[in-house]
């Protein structure tokens, strides 16, 4: 276990414990700074690549874990009022040109549709063989390791997209991840964002047991002000995907786009 860390978006060591969601071992706060709540005590890496591996953690909190609290009633509620999100992947290609896209935290492969190029990372050993072996077939290929440090092994400007889907909550590296991806997008790209959203209902009402909490690999929870706070400390603007319904969503759906002339 880490000591406790300053802040991932600011770099600021001032923050308050929020007790009730402070689990067991884990020390969850709210920067003074820049009002980010994170995980002041990651895990390193290597525990996150085996021993809290997402695909195991998932497994775990299905079992064991949060309440869903409101959150049937609210798909519900946004299907009758016609809110309901759909697929992004009708939206991808032309967000992204139909060009290069890199799916940072990709898993076993299956976000990137035809005819893009897909590219991606993957920290977990067994889903980033699968994952290569699939996107090699199709013209790109997976790089294993930590985003934030494998993000560097791409080429400038070498991305028309980048795919970020429930990732940014897991990256201990947040402006490292960020600033890496600014530097391999082209200028006019974009990145899809989709984070649990910590400003909303669901989480206000059920507290602790919101479905969004999982520890110890989720280490960063962001409201819709945090996220463009720290997109912009990157040089991102961000675009609200899922402006209408937000506060009754459990997610931020965004996208972070790079601008066509560096300011």
């Amino acid at each position: 276990m880490s000591d406790l860390r300053p802040c991932p978006g600011c770099d600021d060591p001032s923050a308050t414990r929020l007790d009730a969601y402070s689990q067991d071992l884990w020390h969850v706060a709210t920067c003074d700074a820049c009002h980010l709540t994170y995980l002041r005590n990651p895990v390193a890496y290597e525990a996150l690549e085996e021993d809290f591996a997402r695909e195991k953690t998932y497994e775990e909190k299905k079992k064991t874990g949060g309440s869903t609290g409101l959150s049937p009633v609210i798909r519900r509620l946004r299907e009758q009022l016609g809110l309901t999100h759909k697929s992004k992947h009708g939206k991808l290609g032309g967000w992204f040109n139909n060009g290069k896209v890199l799916d940072i935290g990709c898993g076993g492969y299956q976000n990137v549709p035809e005819p893009m190029i897909p590219y991606g990372i993957e920290l977990s050993r067994a889903l980033h063989a699968h994952a290569d072996k699939a996107m090699r077939a199709r013209g790109g290929y997976c790089v294993h390791g930590a985003g934030a440090e494998a993000i560097w092994d791409f080429d400038p400007e070498m991305f028309d997209g980048v795919l970020m889907h429930s990732y940014l909550e897991h990256e201990i590296d947040l402006m490292g991840i960020l600033t890496g991806v600014f530097r391999a997008l082209k200028p006019g790209g974009a990145v899809y964002v989709r984070v649990p959203n910590f400003g909303s209902i669901n989480r206000h009402v059920i507290g602790p047991k919101w479905c969004g909490f999982r520890y110890p690999d989720h280490v960063t929870y962001f409201t819709l002000p945090t996220l463009r706070d720290t997109a912009r400390r990157a040089g991102f603007t961000t675009h609200l995907v899922n402006r209408i319904g937000l506060p009754i969503d459990d997610n931020i759906k965004a996208l972070l786009r790079k601008p066509q002339v560096a300011a």
